[in-house]
């Protein structure tokens, strides 16, 4: 029997919190209808398929961790600003994984609510760059080095990739402290490829 009272929000919603216990490679419609209550059929009220439910997840993972991202930015600016943009971006995607590896592809092009979502995440970082005194091409090889360092590092701890015994809080603040000095670097050379 189909709950009354469902909505689009609340499919979204339940999906991302299935989505972070079970990993979002797992999640199916049937897995969300089953959580909801309901028979898959009646969740097609709501969504229009597993493309347009992983879009929905992206566009609400990317918009929550954007405004994680711009509440540890504010007022800080450089290594402070780096540090807790940084913290703030390892936290989300520990505590939320499955929304977490949402956030990962790339919107199409022609989507402008999905971009915009992406966005939102964008200019926090850009903001951060900003600190650095980094702009233009420089500023777009910096947050492609941020990103990767920190998705992979993401990534690899929340899949329990860190088994040695040494302090892994040590190890990602070194990471970051790395980060800081290439940053610096690019903000005093001309980029030339």
């Amino acid at each position: 029997m189909p709950r009354a009272g469902l909505n689009r929000a609340q499919v979204v919603a339940r999906a991302a919190a299935l989505a972070d216990d079970i990993g979002l490679e797992r999640l199916t419609l049937a897995s969300v209808a089953k959580d909801l209550g309901v028979r898959l059929p009646s969740l097609y009220n709501h969504i229009e398929g597993l493309e347009a439910l992983h879009r929905e997840l992206s566009m609400l993972a990317l918009r929550e961790l954007a405004g994680r991202l711009g509440a540890a930015a504010v007022g800080r600016a450089g290594k402070d600003a780096l540090d807790a943009t940084a913290d703030a971006y390892r936290a989300y995607a520990l505590r939320f994984p499955g929304r977490y590896t949402a956030t990962v592809k790339a919107p199409a092009p022609d989507d402008d609510d999905h971009n915009d979502a992406a966005k939102a995440v964008l200019h926090v970082v850009m903001s951060v760059l900003h600190g650095y005194g980094l702009a233009g091409d420089q500023a777009i090889h910096a947050v492609r080095e941020l990103r990767a360092s920190l998705h992979g590092w993401a990534d690899l701890e929340k899949t329990g990739a860190f088994g040695m015994p040494q302090d892994v809080d040590v190890s990602y603040q070194r990471l970051i402290d790395h980060l800081h000095v290439s940053l610096t670097q690019y903000a005093a050379e001309p980029v030339t490829r």
